[in-house]
């Protein structure tokens, strides 16, 4: 099995976040803030972050390298072949948070993780996805979405979409409210049995495709009229993004776990967000519509 080319993964990381960034703040019309930070245990990263623009209330694009000797106990307690390695890992994290309710959130993300000891081989894998979480359903959205999730997995096998995509499906999903957190897309990780090339040629068609799964349904809704009713529903739901993160995201909790910077891991997080005890939808009306057709998982293709 080829040895895993840590500097070329990291430049492809380095280069996705810069295309991201450039096309979300053509679409925007204002630019990214760059933070770069260094993490005293090892490594570091680059947070960029748009807030209180035209289309998009709150994006964020994150890439980390972060590294060290050994992993806390909580990290390793399912992968004890993990104790005592070194461990380095490296990603692009992003989710944007549009105004404008009928713009769906998104959310992706790619990242690689190897562990190495003297005298062993490595330990390393690929992991990622992208999932969409609308607050009002468009079926010719969903389908778009899907369709170049689909695109960007047929390379590599007739059932690589259908395992990812139901991957994301049980992923994404709030045990304690019995819902998805949305409508779905990929999700994916320890990667490896393809070996080096293949994985990594996988990891980059996934954090290529985000822009052309993404961008049509911002420029398809960002003119779309709402009003009060739309905005409260919006955050309402927002609330469901914070507790998925907040509870069961893998990404965060390592991030977390392993002293990593807090700004950074839960830049995640919108600006605005509300909760209510045991609010239901009118019956008939969109905001359930989004319950009944949309927060199911289905074949959408």
């Amino acid at each position: 099995m080829a040895t895993p080319d840590v500097d070329a993964i990291k430049n492809y990381l380095l280069s996705l976040q810069d295309s991201i960034c450039v096309a979300l703040s053509k679409e925007d019309g204002q630019a990214f803030v760059e933070d770069e930070w260094q993490r005293s245990e090892g490594g570091g990263g680059r947070s960029r972050v748009l807030e209180e623009g035209t289309i998009f209330e709150k994006a964020g694009i994150n890439f980390s390298h972060v590294f060290g000797p050994g992993l806390p106990a909580s990290a390793t307690a399912h992968r004890p072949e993990l104790a005592g390695r070194h461990f380095q890992a490296m990603g692009v994290s992003l989710v944007i948070h549009p105004r404008n309710p009928y713009i769906p959130t998104s959310h992706a993300n790619v990242r690689f993780f190897i562990a190495e000891k003297e005298g062993a081989d490595p330990v390393w894998w690929f992991g990622g996805g992208f999932d969409l979480t609308p607050y009002y359903g468009f079926e010719e959205d969903v389908v778009h979405w899907h369709t170049i999730s689909k695109q960007a997995c047929d390379p590599f096998g007739d059932e690589t979409h259908a395992k990812y995509k139901n991957w994301c499906d049980e992923y994404f999903y709030l045990q304690h409210r019995n819902e998805p957190r949305g409508v779905g897309g990929l999700f994916f990780d320890d990667l490896n049995e393809w070996g080096f090339e293949k994985s990594f040629a996988f990891m980059q068609s996934i954090g290529d495709h985000y822009i052309p799964a993404y961008l049509p349904l911002v420029q398809k809704r960002k003119a779309h009229v709402y009003g009060d009713r739309e905005r409260d529903f919006q955050l309402y739901r927002r609330g469901r993004y914070v507790e998925f993160n907040l509870v069961y995201d893998r990404g965060t909790l390592f991030g977390l776990q392993t002293g990593g910077r807090t700004e950074s891991i839960l830049m995640s997080l919108p600006p605005l967000v509300k909760w209510r005890y045991d609010w239901q939808p009118e019956s008939g009306s969109a905001e359930a519509e989004l319950y009944e057709k949309f927060l199911k998982p289905r074949a959408w293709l």
